[in-house]
């Protein structure tokens, strides 16, 4: 049995998003432990050989409390292997390893680069630098995308065994692009990181410049009745009419279906999912060097540089100014570059080699 110990396990996120990915193909029991708790929508493979238990973490005074109580469960289900997911359980699993008795490996998953660390949480920064002091005591460390791990190493973080394991995806199924782009989507929550400001000041230049173009934004907190999302659209000169706020929503396939255009306007990622899911749904993609968005892309979607409205909004521009037979190519390229390299049965491949076979 393989534990994974997660941060948070509430959202939707990158690396929620992987996980669920990989507990609905593995064929080994696995028991999730989350540090602070576990969604219903997450649970839906709870019964038969997955298992979910939520430690319910409410603050940093139970910090102790809660490593204590995993040490326990690390004890009493003795798995053959534990994968630590995001700093804070990556600092809570080795820790817990160490105190429970049981000589298990265990192995972190960083999910994030550091392209720009001020653009995180004070909470996230003061978990990433207490991670480097412990970086030798896991077994190895798994990086989402390269630059993650240039970026580690050259904070601080040390480990004899340390390798990059992108994020997979399974194929869907869609139809060929039959207009040329139109809608332009965002699918990010609410956080300085992701940079909704230069998003919408870069929305707003592409609509001046062509009035028919529409934006769609979707994830936690992007609603209406948000009042900074309303102040930052009313700084940018966005009008209303012109985007679709939809909040945090269920049905992803239902957005990459209704867009003809992903865009990521992040200041720091790790493998930001939206852009290799979006090209899986042949929807090129306009992001930001963050990350391993630009390697994901390659040459089939355009890059520029974080927190720079302007350039973001003359690669929309490019993307609105292509032909039809262009923007049919760059759809089609964008799916088979997803399909070559990056399909979940690979990823879950290199998983097995990386932290053993069961």
């Amino acid at each position: 049995m393989i534990m994974h110990v997660i941060t948070n396990y509430t959202a939707k996120a990158g690396a929620e998003a992987m996980l669920s990915r990989l507990l609905r193909v593995s064929m080994e029991p696995a028991l999730v432990v989350s540090l602070i708790d576990i969604s219903d929508s997450n649970r839906w493979l709870e019964g038969g050989s997955i298992r979910y238990v939520p430690l319910q973490l409410q603050s940093v005074a139970g910090a102790v409390p809660a490593i204590v109580r995993l040490s326990q469960l690390i004890a009493k289900e003795r798995p053959r292997v534990v994968l630590c997911w995001m700093y804070h359980a990556m600092i809570a699993g080795v820790l817990a390893a160490r105190l429970s008795g049981h000589r298990v490996p265990v192995f972190w998953n960083v999910r994030q680069s550091l392209d720009d660390p001020s653009a995180l949480s004070w909470n996230t920064r003061q978990a990433v630098r207490l991670a480097r002091r412990l970086s030798r005591l896991p077994d190895g460390i798994i990086f989402n995308s390269a630059r993650a791990m240039e970026h580690h190493r050259n904070f601080g973080f040390r480990n004899d065994n340390m390798e990059v394991i992108p994020n997979g995806f399974e194929p869907v199924a869609v139809q060929p692009a039959c207009r040329k782009p139109e809608v332009f989507g965002i699918a990010a929550r609410l956080h300085r990181q992701k940079d909704h400001g230069t998003f919408f000041r870069a929305a707003a230049m592409v609509h001046q410049r062509h009035p028919a173009t529409r934006f769609l934004a979707v994830g936690a907190g992007l609603r209406d009745d948000n009042e900074m999302v309303r102040s930052m659209m009313a700084e940018s000169g966005l009008p209303d009419s012109a985007i679709m706020l939809r909040g945090e929503v269920a049905d992803m396939d239902a957005f990459y279906r209704s867009i003809d255009v992903l865009v990521l306007s992040s200041r720091t990622e790790g493998f930001p999912n939206v852009v290799a899911e979006a090209m899986s749904y042949g929807r090129p993609v306009v992001t930001t060097d963050v990350g391993e968005a630009a390697a994901v892309v390659g040459d089939t979607g355009l890059v520029v540089p974080p927190g720079n409205p302007n350039a973001l909004a003359e690669g929309m521009c490019r993307m609105l100014d292509i032909d039809f037979p262009g923007y049919v190519d760059l759809s089609t390229a964008a799916r088979r570059r997803v399909d070559e390299n990056y399909s979940l049965p690979q990823v879950v491949r290199r998983y097995d080699t990386f932290i053993g076979h069961g």
